[in-house]
């Protein structure tokens, strides 16, 4: 047997997780796969080379599904009833957890209500050997929460502890900065009153220096 491409694995994972729905099982109308319950399909498959064309029915998110640029209504008059198609040229295109999503929706609304109430709330683990109890993510966000809150409290901490080193060390550069300052005042302080010591005390206003003494002259 020729190995799967990429895009074959993809539609594996999503075969896989459509057949772990109650009552879920698969056919092959028109030589294309179809995941039924109650024998009423809520997801159309079909793989081409590395293409992958797939089509589900969402009555609630159908508008936001057609805002993205890989969707369009379904064919013969599907997409008037919520029947949504999206073509991938290739796997790395698939956003899986999106049509993951489409097919839980898919299946809510085509599956009888006896199975519908089987499925834990919307939005949480779809049953099956690898799916958990509904019970325990729904605490998850409360422990995210707390531990959020915790962590933003660690944080401020650290930006108080930060900014109180930052403080002590330019009070310390600043105490520094004054003693060399108070140093070298002291040193030029002695030189400058010497200074003004050795300058002649200035005539007072309105007296006249005396005058000194005339040089005799010498005799030839």
């Amino acid at each position: 047997m020729p190995a799967e491409n990429e895009t074959q694995k993809v539609e594996a994972v999503l075969r896989e997780h459509a057949m772990s729905y109650p009552g879920a099982h698969e056919d092959f109308p028109w030589g294309h796969r179809a995941m039924k319950v109650n024998d009423k399909t809520f997801l159309f498959m079909t793989v081409d080379g590395e293409k992958l064309n797939l089509s589900a029915k969402l009555p609630d998110s159908k508008d936001a599904a057609l805002t993205l640029p890989f969707t369009e209504p379904t064919e013969y008059g599907l997409g008037k009833s919520g029947w949504v198609t999206a073509h991938f040229d290739e796997a790395s295109q698939v956003p899986v957890p999106v049509i993951k999503a489409w097919i839980d929706e898919s299946y809510r609304a085509i599956a009888p209500k006896k199975l519908v109430d089987q499925l834990p709330a919307r939005g949480t683990a779809v049953p099956g050997p690898a799916s958990k109890p509904a019970s325990k993510p729904a605490s998850k966000p409360a422990r995210s929460a707390a531990g959020k809150k915790a962590s933003a409290g660690k944080a401020a901490k650290k930006v108080v502890a930060k900014v109180k080193t930052v403080a002590k060390k330019a009070a310390a550069r600043v105490k520094t900065v004054a003693k060399k300052a108070a140093k070298k005042a002291a040193k030029v302080a002695p030189a400058a009153k010497a200074k003004v010591a050795r300058k002649p005390a200035a005539p007072a206003r309105g007296k006249r220096p005396a005058a000194s003494a005339p040089k005799r002259a010498r005799r030839s």
